[in-house]
């Protein structure tokens, strides 16, 4: 039985969260702590936890040994560091970090304490993505010269940010907009993908823009290009302002080509027989939820798609703050 607190309730995964953790039968929340007394009390309700303005009240409490940081973005370096040096096991919802500085000091803390480590990049455990990142590490599209991924949904057309999640169109507590909100997602599968065969990132940049000004001046959709050591390409792209998501997942190689759009992918490959462009069916089993494997693992069970380490989501954060700032943000 895994007894966990959560630290800062304000993510808008976190009710889904919440309902994952009633349905199991191996986690406990004893405490719920956010700066926000009434949200963290009504969560904390759902949870069957107790409330706690005292965040020393946690991390001083042996018998939590994980917590969920679930907060506004911006106190991430805080929270995380200070339950690292707790010896606490940390899921930490993404993106990790808000600048360069602050994903150093994370990765920092949370390798130096040598605790277990997850984010929210749950897109790794599709087949989609799995069958993508084994086909690229196995050769089959030979010298790999460009990928896309693009996440797109509705957000600020729909209003979901007036309310409860207005904070994550608040830039100060945010660290961006749309692209550093769904383009995490998408950083994310593109160096999981490519950083061990193209090598380090050399070079990334980024053009942003706001559609709605609904959120006054902060992003609401963006492009980024990264240049691998390789000389791989890769192009990303992120919105709040798609009604419906359409864009296709590529990856181009001297030997093949992957494209996916929605589930269905197609696949050719002069290495693999009848990979011929076609639909291609046979893909990797979906792997749990970012979230349950960070409970699978700490309960010592087999895992279908490994965590994301420290290291992997502070890069992802610094790669993003380079984007940004190439863009004037």
């Amino acid at each position: 039985m895994q007894t966990t607190a959560i630290l800062g309730v304000a993510h808008i995964h976190m009710p889904g969260f919440i309902a994952m953790i009633n349905n199991r039968a191996d986690v406990c929340v004893k405490a719920v702590y956010d700066l926000q007394s009434e949200r963290g009390q009504r969560r904390a309700g759902e949870l069957q936890g107790v409330f706690t303005s005292d965040l020393d009240a946690i991390l001083n409490d042996a018998e939590i040994t994980s917590v969920v940081i679930c907060s506004e973005t911006i106190y991430h370096r805080e929270l995380v560091t200070r339950a690292a040096a707790a010896g606490k096991h940390l899921f930490v919802e993404k993106p990790l970090a808000v600048s360069a500085e602050d994903a150093d000091a994370m990765q920092t803390a949370i390798e130096d304490a040598v605790v277990i480590f997850q984010t929210g990049f749950f897109m790794r455990s599709s087949p989609q993505s799995q069958f993508l990142k084994r086909e690229v590490a196995a050769g089959n599209l030979g010298t790999i010269t460009r990928m896309r991924h693009t996440n797109c949904h509705e957000g600020a057309l729909a209003g979901w940010f007036d309310d409860e999640w207005n904070w994550t169109a608040d830039k100060k507590l945010a660290g961006g907009g749309g692209f550093a909100d769904l383009g995490a997602h998408s950083l994310d599968i593109i160096l999981w993908t490519l950083r061990g065969v193209c090598g380090e990132v050399k070079s990334a940049s980024a053009s942003l823009g706001t559609a709605t000004k609904r959120h006054g001046d902060i992003d609401e959709y963006g492009s980024g290009i990264i240049t691998f050591e390789s000389g791989a390409i890769a192009a990303m792209e992120a919105s709040w302002v798609d009604p419906k998501l359409r864009s296709p997942i590529e990856v181009h190689g001297t030997h093949g080509e992957i494209i996916i759009e929605g589930e269905k992918v197609r696949y050719y490959s002069e290495k693999v027989a009848g990979a011929d462009g076609g639909e291609w069916t046979d893909l990797p089993p979906a792997a749990p939820h970012a979230f349950e494997l960070f409970w699978d693992k700490l309960e010592g069970k087999a895992i279908g798609v490994d965590l994301i380490s420290a290291e992997e989501a502070a890069e992802g954060s610094r790669v993003m703050a380079a984007m940004y700032q190439s863009a004037g943000q």
